[in-house]
Formats: C-alpha cells, sequence, structure tokens
C-alpha cells in the first residue's frame, strides 16, 4: 500500500486514519520474536506445573516395554489394544499442555493487535512468483537484516544455552545409572534451567524486535504534505465548497430576515452603521422581539426596507449599538434595556395614533 509512493516526499507521521486503513490491508505490527518469547514461556509454564507428572506417568508406562518387553503379545489384535492404550495414554498427559500452547499461540498475536480479519493477505500476488524480485527479498536489505538477526539469535540463545548446560556435564554423565523416574525428573529440572535461560535472553531481543517492527511500520505509512491535505479534504470537505455552501446559508438568512422587516414596529438606528428592527404589539408579545439586524450595507439595506414600508425609524445610537450585541434574532428585549425601548415604541405609538386620528 505504502511501497510505491515517494519516499523523499514522505516527511509526516501517518494519521490514525491512515494507521486504520494500513491495519485493513494487513498491515500491523507483529514481531515474530515477541510471538516466540510468550509461546516459550507458555511451555516453561508447562513444564514447571505439569512437566514432573507427566514425566512419571510416561516413565510408568513404558517401563513394561524395557523390563519385560518378552510378555508383550505380537499379535494383531494386541498390537491394536496396545497402540490405543499407548495413544489414549500420551493424550491424556498431552491434551492439557498442548491447550495451554495453543492459548498461548493466540496470546502472541492478541498483545501486539487487536484481533481482525482481511482477506488482504491471502489475495494471489502473481508479482511474488517473480525470480528477479524473489532474489531482491532474499538479497535485498531486509532479507539481510533477517539473516543477520536471525544468526544474532541462535548465536546469543546458543551462548545463553550453553553457559547453563556446561556446569551440569557431569551431571549428565551419571543419569545412566539412575532409575527411570530419577532420569526424568533431572531432564525436567534441566530442561527448565535451559528455558529459562533462552527466555532472559528472548525477552531482551523481544522488546528490542518489537520497537523496531513498529518503527518500521511508522515509517512504511509515512505521508507527505498532500496526502496530509487531501485527507483532511475528505474527511473534512474542501475548504472552498465549506466556505461557499456558509456563504449561501449567510444569504438564505438575510433574505428570511429581511422579509421580517416590514412586520417590525420600529427600527432603532445609529443612524446609518447600525440598525435594529423590533416588532411588539400589545397583549400578543410580552416585551419586544427582535425581528432583524444588520451593521453597515446590511443596516442600510433594513433602512431601505422599513421607508418602503413606512416602518418608524428612531435615531438612538446608544440604544442601537447596545441592541445589535446583546439581543439575537428573534429573541426579546432583555429586561436592562425595556426602558429605553419602551420610551422609543411609546414614542412611535403615540405618532402613528396621531396620524391615525389626523
Amino acid at each position: 500500500m505504502a511501497d510505491d509512493r515517494d519516499d523523499s516526499q514522505r516527511t509526516e507521521e501517518p494519521t490514525q486514519r491512515r494507521l486504520e486503513e494500513a491495519k485493513k490491508h494487513g498491515d500491523i505490527v507483529k514481531s515474530q520474536e515477541v510471538q516466540t518469547f510468550i509461546l516459550l514461556a507458555g511451555a516453561a509454564l508447562t513444564i514447571a506445573a505439569l512437566g514432573h507428572s507427566a514425566a512419571e506417568s510416561f516413565a510408568g508406562f513404558f517401563r513394561m516395554f524395557l523390563e519385560q518387553p518378552d510378555q508383550i503379545a505380537m499379535d494383531s489384535d494386541s498390537v491394536m489394544t496396545l497402540s490405543r492404550a499407548v495413544l489414549w495414554r500420551a493424550a491424556l498427559v498431552l491434551a492439557p499442555a498442548l491447550g495451554f500452547l495453543m492459548l498461548c499461540g493466540l496470546a502472541g498475536n492478541l498483545v501486539q493487535n487487536r484481533p481482525s480479519f482481511t482477506a488482504e493477505k491471502i489475495k494471489p500476488d502473481f508479482s511474488k512468483l517473480s525470480l528477479v524480485k524473489g532474489l531482491q527479498r532474499m538479497f535485498g536489505m531486509e532479507g539481510l537484516t533477517n539473516l543477520a538477526k536471525g544468526l544474532f539469535k541462535i548465536s546469543i540463545v546458543g551462548s545463553a544455552v550453553w553457559t547453563t548446560l556446561w556446569p551440569q556435564r557431569g551431571r549428565l554423565e551419571s543419569i545412566l545409572t539412575q532409575s527411570p523416574a530419577d532420569v526424568a525428573g533431572d531432564m525436567i529440572a534441566l530442561l527448565l534451567r535451559v528455558m529459562l535461560a533462552a527466555l532472559s535472553v528472548l525477552a531482551v531481543m523481544a522488546a528490542l524486535d518489537y520497537f523496531l517492527q513498529r518503527f518500521q511500520f511508522l515509517k512504511r505509512n509515512r505521508m507527505s504534505r498532500q496526502e496530509i491535505k487531501d485527507e483532511f479534504r475528505q474527511s473534512e470537505g474542501d475548504p472552498a465548497v465549506k466556505a461557499k455552501i456558509r456563504q449561501i446559508r449567510i444569504e438564505r438568512a438575510k433574505r428570511r430576515m429581511m422579509a421580517k422587516v416590514p412586520e417590525a414596529t420600529v427600527i432603532v438606528t445609529n443612524p446609518t452603521h447600525y440598525a435594529v428592527a423590533l416588532r411588539y404589539e400589545q397583549g400578543k408579545t410580552p416585551a419586544p422581539v427582535c425581528v432583524a439586524k444588520g451593521v453597515d450595507a446590511l443596516a442600510l439595506k433594513i433602512r431601505e426596507v422599513a421607508e418602503a414600508h413606512e416602518i418608524p425609524i428612531v435615531e438612538n445610537p446608544p440604544l442601537a449599538r447596545a441592541l445589535y450585541a446583546t439581543v439575537e434574532l428573534d429573541e426579546a428585549v432583555p429586561p436592562e434595556h425595556y426602558k429605553a425601548v419602551a420610551q422609543v415604541i411609546g414614542y412611535v405609538l403615540k405618532l402613528t395614533g396621531k396620524a391615525r386620528a389626523h
């Protein structure tokens, strides 16, 4: 997914959306060393918990094959019965251990990534059939790195195991003189020592390899500035389109507001920079309501509509500024402005009353 992009332009850290897309395509942070460490740790726990009893069970059951081989019947029925008994005993001894190891194998994946399913990794990729690309993968930088990492792991783990086994060489020589049960117990104890030595080395290697795999994962999914901009446009929308939509909404809101100006009772102005249209009907509105407001060009437009519909216009700069700042459209005038607004509306009602009487 990320391999066909220009590395020189991929200077930005990947976004969360890019990381999610990578996981959908099967590109995840996965360290084989972590999985090996957890599996080996599970094997060590299994041996520590069940190894001694399993060894004694095997030794007791298979002793007859060493002590009394002449008493074992070799006809077909006896061989089948004996085979079933051996397999059943082996299954009873190994089933708990194998079940626990299967859980450890699953845990090795779950501790690194949450469960997910993708068909990308199982799709046929015919480009991998290319001999040239195959040789590049084997002898390229990644292949050589994996080879060096494998040789280093073998040498370190082998050194740890050798350091553990070498002091026990005398004990190994005396095994032939011991009983089968004692041999099984000694082998279990020695195996645990070897596994603990290997685990102490693999723990460090697993941690280092996980951070290396995470670094490579983030590096593979780095983004260019243009890709981040394109992703932002896809998720948030094109800024030009959003600005156009916002402008259309503002224009529609202005038209709706201007349509309510003819319903106003009075227009309070600054006289030209601010204009606030108030509507008040006795017995219907408990307080004057702002039906329109604007500054500069919009204020002039409100005045023009008011003059065309013979709406009274009152110049009161302090009140016009205060109402514009504190009252939103379709909201009632706040109580602190009741007195000033009441004076204006009272004055307008007197004028309209005199006009009707005349």
